[in-house]
């Protein structure tokens, strides 16, 4: 049985209420599944780590919640566990915000009110979420009823949590690794031996059977004179599952300048190298723009993604430093209810578009405040939605 006919038997078997959905609906997620290798880790079909398994209880209610049951509230979230980190990367979405903590129990509250408004994907990011010492009970609360993926440096890692981890039940994890050359990868990351304890740590989780995979984000300088391929066939090289690809977004000041910022023809050829490299066998590639394509998902910023920071403040994605609200003091359904509206689903990422707009609205503290927000908002640009959007919807191009 082919990989393609296994997947959609698999996601049939386990989720047969999706034959109610539109049969265009139906259509479109057939080719994109045709487009991936489905991977067998533990006992779960995976697509790709974007998406929780095809056969989990969490697919299952993304399909009933999400696909057939239009609901209103977010499909996907990450959450910052700690804002702690021994690195410094340049490009880190929170090395410019500040606060005090969440503790555990505000963490798992959130765990719990994101669950119950519709969220079946969740990523826990930091900071270094391995620093925080409750972080296997926030697995396991969140495993409950979501896909939990971590994304990790890997400082910090042991057998023994890596064991904990899986047995929480950890759905996938991804190691940052963004070169292959170790002294332009500790370079990038401020660190000495960043690039030592990426490896080690991809052994040491695969030891243990998780769904293993790279996080990379890649600058314009990396991606071209073919700079993409080198890389991924080095990732091969590794034994790992996955390679999920993101390039450098405009989430801190010292991208605001556009520096570093990747073109649309990079993008594009980002997409291209994806569907190219999945056809062979190895790892499976998956770039974030090709998910949130025109021709895929498309951005879901504050309409089916939400990011709670390590101080609780909320956000419409990891890559937008604006903020709608902080969930110590109010509940995220309510912060949720009042960002939503002035998002629109659009083919583009929101941050590539919009943050030139960010600088007008910084008053020297990020993220940027509700009020702040608020108005950029009123600012901002989307572009038409996208193909899987358009079709949700029942709309056709241009209407």
């Amino acid at each position: 049985m082919s990989g393609f006919v296994k997947a959609i038997t698999t996601s049939l078997a386990t989720n047969p209420r999706i034959l109610w959905a539109r049969p265009a609906v139906n259509l479109f997620l057939a080719g994109y599944i045709r487009k991936f290798r489905p991977r067998s880790v533990g006992g779960q079909l995976i697509l790709h780590s974007h998406l929780p398994p095809l056969n989990s209880p969490a697919y299952a209610r993304f399909v009933d919640e999400h696909i057939l049951g239009r609901s209103q509230g977010p499909s996907h979230a990450q959450i910052g566990v700690t804002n702690a980190c021994p690195q410094n990367c340049g490009y880190c979405y929170n090395r410019d915000r500040s606060g005090e903590p969440m503790d555990t129990s505000t963490i798992l509250r959130i765990i719990r009110e994101l669950q119950q408004m519709g969220v079946v994907w969740l990523g826990l990011t930091g900071g270094e979420p391995l620093l925080n010492p409750d972080l296997a009970h926030l697995v396991r609360k969140a495993a409950e009823m979501c896909a939990v993926k971590l994304f990790t440096t890997g400082c910090g890692l042991t057998p023994s949590l890596a064991s904990e981890l899986r047995q929480a039940g950890l759905f996938s994890v991804s190691v940052s690794l963004d070169h292959w050359d170790p002294e332009v990868h500790d370079r990038g990351r401020g660190y000495a031996g960043a690039y030592s304890e990426a490896l080690r740590a991809i052994e040491v989780f695969r030891a243990q059977g998780i769904d293993t995979g790279v996080s990379s984000v890649l600058s314009g300088d990396t991606i071209g004179a073919e700079g993409s391929q080198r890389f991924l066939a080095f990732l091969d090289t590794l034994g790992i599952n996955e390679a999920w690809i993101s390039e450098v977004k405009p989430s801190g000041r010292e991208s605001w300048n556009g520096q570093g910022i990747c073109t649309v023809d990079d993008r594009k050829a980002l997409a291209v190298l994806q569907d190219r490299y999945n056809r062979r066998k190895g790892m499976t590639v998956n770039y974030l723009g090709h998910f949130e394509g025109a021709r895929h998902f498309g951005c879901n910023a504050g309409t089916r993604m939400i990011y709670v920071d390590a101080f609780g403040e909320v956000n419409p994605c990891v890559f937008t430093p604006i903020s709608f609200g902080n969930v110590k003091k109010r509940p995220v359904s309510e912060v949720w209810n009042d960002m939503t509206p002035l998002f629109t689903p659009s083919s583009s990422c929101f941050a590539n578009e919009n943050y030139p707009l960010y600088s007008r609205y910084d008053t020297g503290s990020l993220p940027i405040s509700p009020e702040g927000s608020s108005a950029l908002m009123r600012e901002a640009v989307f572009r038409e939605p996208a193909r899987f959007q358009r079709i949700l919807k029942g709309r056709r191009r241009g209407s």
